[in-house]
C-alpha cells in the first residue's frame, strides 16, 4: 500500500528574473505539482531551500506559497512545513479568478510603494492639518481603539485613517495615490489572505493600533519629522508582519 506521504522530493527549480517574481515561482511549483513530481501529501522543499533554488528572498517565496494555498493546491502545518493538498486544476471560474489575482498589483509592490510615500504624506499632514482634519483623525483612531479593545481588526477603519492623513496633507496627488493604493489592496485577494493570517493576530492587532495612535499624536502636535519617522517605522513593521511571520 502506498504511503500518503513520501520523503521530501529533490527537485531543481530554475532561477527567476526580476519581473513579477512570485508569479514565476508560483508557475514553476504548480507545474511540478500538476506534472506528478509531487503526490498528495508530499512535503515541498523548505522556504530556505526554495530561496536558494530560485535565488530570491523569502518574500516572493511566501507570496507564491500563499497563492498556491489560496487556490487549494497546498496546505501548511505550523512548525512542520508545506504539503501538497491537490494536484487537480481549478475550475474554469477559479482559473479566471487566479489569473486576475496574479495579474493584479503584486502585494510587495503595494508595500514598497507605501513604505516610500506614506512617511512623506504623514510629514505634510502634520505640517498642514486643520483643526477639523485633526478632529476627524482623532475620531477614526478612537474607532480603531474601540475595535482593538473588542478583539477586532477592521480594514476599512485602517484605510480610512490613512486616507484622512492624505487629505490632511493638502496635496491632491498624495490623496490620489492613497486612494489608488486602497483600491489595489481591495482588489488583491492574496493581500487580504496574508493580512488575515498576520495583521489580524492579537499581538499584531494591538501593536498596529499603538503605531497608528502615535502617528496621529505627532500630527496633532504638528511635528512633521516625528510623524514621518513614526510612519516609516510603521511601514517597515507592516512589511515585517506580512513577509517575515512564522
Amino acid at each position: 500500500m502506498k504511503s500518503s506521504r513520501r520523503d521530501v522530493i529533490c527537485i531543481q527549480f530554475n532561477r527567476v528574473t526580476s519581473s513579477k517574481l512570485y508569479i514565476q515561482i508560483y508557475d514553476q511549483i504548480l507545474s511540478q505539482i500538476q506534472s506528478g513530481t509531487f503526490d498528495i501529501g508530499d512535503k515541498l522543499p523548505t522556504e530556505r531551500e526554495l530561496c536558494a533554488q530560485f535565488g530570491v528572498s523569502r518574500a516572493p517565496i511566501r507570496q507564491a506559497l500563499s497563492a498556491l494555498e489560496m487556490n487549494g493546491y497546498i496546505y501548511s502545518r505550523q512548525g512542520e512545513g508545506v504539503y501538497v493538498k491537490s494536484t487537480q486544476s481549478p475550475s474554469e471560474s477559479a482559473s479566471s479568478e487566479t489569473s486576475f489575482m496574479l495579474e493584479s498589483i503584486a502585494p510587495e509592490d503595494i508595500v514598497e510603494a507605501r513604505m516610500n510615500i506614506e512617511p512623506l504624506i504623514a510629514k505634510y499632514a502634520a505640517l498642514r492639518a486643520s483643526k477639523e482634519e485633526i478632529e476627524a483623525l482623532r475620531m477614526t483612531v478612537a474607532q480603531m481603539e474601540l475595535e482593538t479593545a473588542q478583539g477586532e481588526y477592521v480594514p476599512e477603519t485602517d484605510e480610512r485613517l490613512h486616507t484622512e492623513i492624505a487629505k490632511a496633507s493638502h496635496n491632491d496627488l498624495f490623496l490620489q495615490f492613497v486612494t489608488a493604493i486602497v483600491e489595489a489592496m481591495k482588489q488583491q485577494e492574496m493581500w487580504k489572505f496574508i493580512r488575515d493570517r498576520t495583521v489580524t493576530r492579537p499581538d499584531y492587532r494591538d501593536t498596529n493600533f499603538q503605531e497608528h495612535k502615535e502617528i496621529i499624536s505627532a500630527i496633532e502636535q504638528h511635528d512633521g519629522d516625528r510623524a514621518e519617522k513614526l510612519m516609516t517605522s510603521h511601514m517597515q513593521n507592516l512589511y515585517d508582519r506580512y513577509w517575515k511571520h512564522e
